[in-house]
């Protein structure tokens, strides 16, 4: 099968957290023998931030960042796909090409991946008006990386044909344990970008408990930190790019997880760092979200914090022995059950059986 598919970028992880995401579900899906071609738009100073070449397992299309760049792009796409990709958060775009797939007279299945269902979810149920609540009954299904039922029933309710997700998983060629690097030496660590709707939570689970607990250390990476009053005893090192970020888990204590406000509420929503780190042999802390003994069981293979007290709390009780025992656990759950190899197989029998209904139903 064809493969066409539109993303932020696959081979930039500058502003742009679902990259480990597409790398590793891509590179599975490819091994299974289908054929990828990953179209991105040049913008954001990404192509000057590269993590990586482009892959022999995906053919990657930079198009310029203008009107004529996406619909020469889709044009191309939408002659030679036997499926066609649209993942949310392109970044430039987004509604112009989520409505031309849609539209579309192609034969091709048209799939809509939505890597942030609960904020997409959020802002079709505040817009009467909103373009997607035309556009998904359209699409051949919705796919999205996280949710649970919550996010299942409310796609369907608002006329998804199908909707199921696809958590997000380890590559354990791309994240395992690394030598620890002093320059993210700590007890407490933290990789996330500054978002806006994530910030109060990074206060409260992270910056306040610096400022709690003077006599620990804590390193805080990601892009849009530079300005942020923090605490003499946190320090700030800025975009941390993929090569680096098995070094980044592995050289603290513990590090944390902090969902955004809207994958918080819905929960079932593993963002990529919890399998990142723990994918490392990291010790994790993560804020509470439903869910997340499906993934891992709290207590004995990650410590679950319902506010800034209890990330203290976990941090003072925790010890190198400790913490390696709990990293030890987690990584071994994680390696049986939920690496992107298994979710390719999700995702190829998914295509299988749609295939099937269509052909039925033509």
């Amino acid at each position: 099968m064809k493969i066409c598919f539109f993303g932020s970028s696959l081979v930039s992880s500058y502003w742009n957290g679902a990259a480990t995401y597409y790398r590793g579900m891509l590179k599975e899906i490819a091994a299974l023998g289908h054929d990828i071609t990953f179209f991105e738009p040049d913008a954001f100073e990404r192509q000057a931030h590269r993590d990586i070449g482009d892959p022999d397992w995906a053919r990657v299309v930079v198009y310029p960042a203008t009107v004529d760049g996406w619909r020469g792009s889709l044009d191309v796409a939408a002659q030679s796909a036997d499926m066609l990709i649209k993942a949310s958060g392109v970044g430039v775009f987004d509604q112009e090409l989520e409505n031309a797939i849609a539209e579309l007279p192609s034969r091709a299945m048209r799939i809509y991946w939505d890597v942030d269902a609960p904020a997409t979810l959020e802002a079709m149920e505040s817009h009467a008006q909103h373009h997607l609540r035309r556009a998904i009954p359209s699409y051949d299904m919705v796919l999205t990386y996280g949710g649970g039922d919550g996010v299942v029933s409310t796609y369907r309710r608002m006329g998804a044909k199908d909707c199921v997700p696809i958590y997000n998983a380890l590559d354990p060629a791309t994240h395992f344990p690394a030598p620890p690097d002093r320059r993210f030496a700590c007890d407490l660590s933290l990789l996330a970008n500054r978002l806006p709707d994530r910030e109060q939570r990074v206060e409260r689970f992270f910056l306040d408990v610096a400022r709690q607990v003077p006599d620990k250390t804590f390193v805080l990476g990601g892009s849009g930190w530079e300005s942020k009053d923090t605490s003499a005893n946190l320090r700030k090192v800025s975009h941390v790019g993929t090569g680096d970020h098995n070094a980044f888990f592995c050289s603290a204590l513990a590090t944390l997880n902090v969902n955004r406000d809207s994958m918080a509420r819905y929960g079932f929503s593993p963002p990529t760092r919890v399998f990142e780190a723990v994918g490392a042999g990291a010790c994790l802390i993560t804020d509470q979200w439903e869910g997340i003994d499906h993934f891992l069981e709290p207590g004995r293979e990650v410590l679950v914090a319902a506010n800034g007290d209890e990330v203290a709390e976990h941090l003072a009780a925790l010890n190198p022995d400790r913490a390696q025992a709990i990293a030890h656990r987690a990584r071994a759950r994680i390696l049986s059950q939920h690496t992107y190899r298994q979710r390719a197989r999700q995702f190829d029998d998914l295509f299988v059986a749609s295939s099937s209904r269509i052909e039925a139903a033509e």
